[in-house]
């Protein structure tokens, strides 16, 4: 037996110690869900050396899941995600209702929410994108409160400000040891970053991971550390690899898209930040990937190379770091298996948090030292605000992204896109819902020319020297009306499904119910 030395008394004639307490024994005061249960005497037997519960469901009971709270899921699994629906079938058998998802956004792969949302069990949604039957069922009103569409660093922000309060947060990992130790590039069902998943992992109040590979302790890389996770679930299947590249991600032979992709380097060369050293981040969609195969042939003639790349990363970017011909790669998520590979072997290809690459929140993110961004664009206005999220239908098929995050902070804003897709213009007089505000876009590039903000005098100068096809946003537009006529107007109720929230927290806009 030890003698005891302090009492409480005594540290109340300690300055700076008044309100302390006096040591009682080695695991008085550790919490309670630190702690192993075990009816063993010894004291040691008592700390916790191991997180698996043996089901979702043990785990959604230790997290004390209740009707009203928030529970959230990443989305690096894309199409071939399998959790959320795990979870979300889960929480229903268990009769818990009225469930807020805070999920870095939505795809195909969870269409069975509609069911949910018509029984009650969700009743919230919180997410950068809705895509499929369940975006066209949002679109319709299934939700009691409107979705909440937020950009990848609007949603860091939220999470780490504390607007978004996460109760529990289920995060997918290839592999995790039995501490929770989590990542997505071990395993056999790897994802690459996990950048979406350590904001969640870093601000939920509990901390689920979720594997379908455990591995011995201690698992690395360590994308997740076990200091953030509450407890380890082991499944059969917790996402299909191959559902990465889906979609927005598709490479392009298409001559429209090639001659743009063309273009857009053009536009690059003559701005003056074409230098050695320059940074730039490609968005998805056919032309804007093809951007990075022609900037590698670029830098290689000029003997040159970019200090970083950043965002969604993809194959052609891999092959740009192998070859030397940028320092850095920084990957919030990873595109394709080929980026996903490399995420966990290359040193100089570094997992970056969403907060770290887009929020406005923290004292500076990696969007605020980009020359260039290319980016995609369903609508474009002849005030240069861009959707990305609705279509001209007004139904919601798409995602915010990271749009308005580059968009907003590179030093060159280019967006690519074509004059018409079928019978529709994508440059219209207003867009159906702004994303991303008109101001922070400086260069729109189409198959039919360039087209630069005039706000950005200093540009059209340089492109007028350079003898770029320079065309004026009226131009565009008088152009796409002689192509395809003047669209019939969207009529809408005013029955708000969806609240569009700008990087910062304000809204930006607000999406309707089509009548």
């Amino acid at each position: 037996m030890q003698t005891k030395r302090i009492t409480n008394e005594l540290l109340k004639n300690i300055k700076g110690y008044e309100d302390r307490d006096a040591y009682v024994a080695p695991f008085a005061k550790q919490p309670a869900h630190k702690m192993a249960d075990t009816d063993s005497d010894n004291l040691k037997d008592h700390v916790r050396r191991d997180k698996i519960v043996a089901s979702l469901k043990e785990a959604i009971e230790k997290c004390e899941i209740k009707d009203g709270m928030t529970i959230s899921f990443h989305h690096h699994f894309r199409a071939g995600d399998k959790l959320l629906m795990m979870v979300v079938d889960t929480l229903a058998e268990m009769g818990i209702k009225n469930l807020r998802i805070a999920a870095s956004s939505l795809t195909s792969a969870h269409n069975g929410l509609v069911a949910h949302i018509e029984n009650g069990v969700v009743n919230r949604l919180e997410t950068s994108g809705v895509r499929g039957k369940l975006a066209t069922a949002v679109s319709e009103g299934i939700l009691e409160y409107p979705a909440v569409i937020r950009s990848h660093g609007g949603r860091a922000r939220a999470i780490s400000s504390g607007d978004v309060k996460i109760d529990v947060a289920f995060l997918a990992a290839s592999s995790a040891d039995c501490m929770g130790n989590a990542n997505g590039v071990v395993g056999k069902s790897i994802c690459g970053s996990l950048g979406y998943a350590k904001v969640d992992a870093q601000h939920a109040e509990k901390v689920v991971v979720v594997t379908d590979t455990l591995v011995a302790y201690p698992n690395f890389p360590q994308s997740i550390p076990q200091t953030q996770v509450d407890y380890v679930v082991v499944v059969d299947e917790v996402g299909d690899s191959n559902g990465i590249m889906s979609g927005a991600t598709r490479f392009t032979n298409n001559p429209k898209e090639l001659l743009m992709a063309k273009r857009v380097l053009n536009v690059m060369t003559a701005s003056g930040l074409f230098v050695d050293g320059f940074s730039m981040q490609t968005g998805t969609g056919g032309a804007s990937l093809a951007v990075t195969r022609f900037v590698k042939e670029e830098i290689k003639k000029r003997d040159i190379k970019l200090s970083y790349a950043l965002g969604g990363i993809t194959g052609p970017m891999v092959e740009l770091l192998e070859e030397g011909y940028v320092s850095t790669l920084f990957d919030t998520q990873s595109f394709d298996l080929t980026a996903a590979e490399s995420v966990g072997r290359n040193e100089r290809h570094v997992e970056v948090s969403a907060d770290f690459y887009a929020s406005i929140g923290n004292k500076s993110a990696a969007v605020n030292k980009l020359d260039f961004v290319i980016l995609s664009a369903l609508e474009i206005d002849t005030d240069f605000n861009v959707n990305v999220i609705s279509g001209s239908d007004g139904v919601i098929r798409a995602a915010s992204g990271g749009h308005s995050d580059t968009a907003g902070m590179a030093k060159i804003s280019i967006l690519t896109a074509p004059l018409t897709r079928g019978r529709l213009s994508t440059i219209i007089d207003k867009v159906t819902t702004v994303v991303t505000p008109g101001s922070t876009v400086d260069v729109v590039v189409t198959d039919y020319g360039v087209t630069v903000n005039p706000g950005r005098q200093d540009l059209i100068e340089k492109f007028k020297a350079a003898g770029l096809p320079l065309i004026t946003m009226e131009e565009l537009r008088a152009m796409a009306v002689r192509l395809v006529g003047q669209p019939k107007e969207i009529e809408f109720s005013d029955d708000v499904v969806a609240v569009v929230e700008y990087r910062d927290g304000s809204v930006i806009d607000t999406i309707r119910k089509v009548k």
